[in-house]
């Protein structure tokens, strides 16, 4: 079968599967948590200053910050879908390298930085408290319900780094002004919102059959 092909009817099983386990939505906004972390760490790495980040019951989420305009600007915005992805493609090669460990440290890292740092209001503050705390009793837990945990956080990414980057496709085509990252896009480049949302669906694809590979090959 075309790995293409094998790769959507894979991400089409998931979001089927995953929406039967129960509190499964509740883990969605991991995808969120490394989206807004990577917009906060694309403006630390260009000199810029993080004033805050939220996160939504309903998988959304916003960072603010400081930035010198021009293409530092463009790099911030550029950096949410595409840090979703590569942190998905992570979470299964650590899977197929037998290093789910580490990747639980990683994404519980993640959380506390943003929790100590840079998150404000009940939501995001609580549900960031909460995964960290259940990925650290997970980390103590039998190696079966580790597996299962680690799957389905690394699923549930996955899919949605898909997902997210189809809606911001149909937001772009539908309402431009209102699609997000690829609207700031299109208002500091000139580029039409619609483009922008394209090449984040299509490296999210690709992000998305690199790691199923590393998912096959660890069977």
């Amino acid at each position: 079968m075309n790995n293409w092909l094998k790769t959507i009817l894979w991400l089409i099983g998931s979001v089927l599967l995953t929406h039967w386990i129960p509190f499964s939505s509740l883990f969605r906004n991991l995808d969120t948590m490394v989206h807004e972390f990577g917009h906060a760490l694309a403006t630390l790495l260009l000199s810029g200053q993080v004033l805050r980040i939220e996160l939504y019951a309903d998988h959304s989420g916003v960072t603010y910050s400081a930035v010198q305009a021009g293409f530092r600007s463009v790099l911030v915005s550029l950096a949410g879908y595409p840090s979703a992805s590569l942190f998905a493609l992570l979470l299964f090669d650590l899977y197929a390298r037998g290093r789910k460990e580490l990747g639980l440290i990683l994404a519980t890292g993640i959380a506390l930085l943003m929790l100590v740092l840079y998150v404000r209001g009940g939501f995001g503050m609580l549900w960031l408290a909460g995964f960290a705390g259940l990925n650290i009793v997970m980390l103590l837990a039998s190696t079966g319900i580790r597996k299962f945990y680690y799957l389905l956080l690394a699923f549930l990414t996955l899919e949605e780094s898909v997902v997210g980057a189809l809606y911001l496709v149909a937001a772009s085509a539908y309402s431009p002004s209102r699609a997000g990252d690829a609207a700031n896009l299109a208002h500091l480049t000139g580029i039409p919102a619609i483009l922008w949302a394209v090449l984040f669906f299509l490296f999210s694809l690709l992000c998305a059959k690199w790691a199923l590979v590393s998912f096959f090959r660890s069977k």
